[in-house]
């Protein structure tokens, strides 16, 4: 028994590989793309082609992760710079009191373990982010960052 809890709304690409306790509704991912246990991946989310998502990692509404993406395990992505449980009127908030800010995680990147990547980030094509960082703003392409908040560590050569 796997422990899957895939909506009817989920668009897999071929050669998908979900492994269990995995939680995905409203998203699409593309072909040859392993998902690691224990993984959320909410609607509106997208995954490119050949990316590897490690256990325990949260990806949420407006994160597109384009191809051949590294998601080390226990990454946590944002989507809301200024969250509240109620709105003004003191009802707990729904989708209409806020709006989705984006994420975007450009090929080849690859983010290290236990990282925070807050929302409107674009990471740039096969940049690496150091294990452990919290991500605040872009990072360039081919670029490595670490620490809290991520800072530039280094310029890599082109993949």
């Amino acid at each position: 028994m796997s422990y899957q809890i895939i909506a009817d709304d989920v668009k897999l690409g071929k050669n998908v590989k979900i492994f269990h306790f995995v939680n995905l509704y409203g998203c699409k991912i593309g072909d040859n793309s392993k998902i690691g246990s224990f993984v959320e991946i909410q609607k509106n989310a997208r995954i490119g082609a050949n990316c590897k998502i490690s256990s325990h990692t949260f990806i949420c509404e407006g994160v597109t992760i384009e191809d051949d993406v590294f998601v080390g395990h226990n990454v946590t992505f944002i989507n809301d710079k200024f969250p509240r449980a109620t709105n003004q009127d003191g009802q707990l908030q729904t989708e209409q009191d806020w709006k989705v800010e984006t994420t975007l995680i450009r090929k080849g990147a690859s983010i290290g373990s236990g990282t925070t990547i807050l929302s409107s980030v674009v990471i740039g094509e096969n940049a690496m982010v150091g294990a452990g960082s919290v991500v605040t703003r872009d990072v360039p392409d081919n670029t490595i960052v670490a620490g809290c908040p991520a800072k530039i560590i280094k310029q890599i050569a082109n993949k």
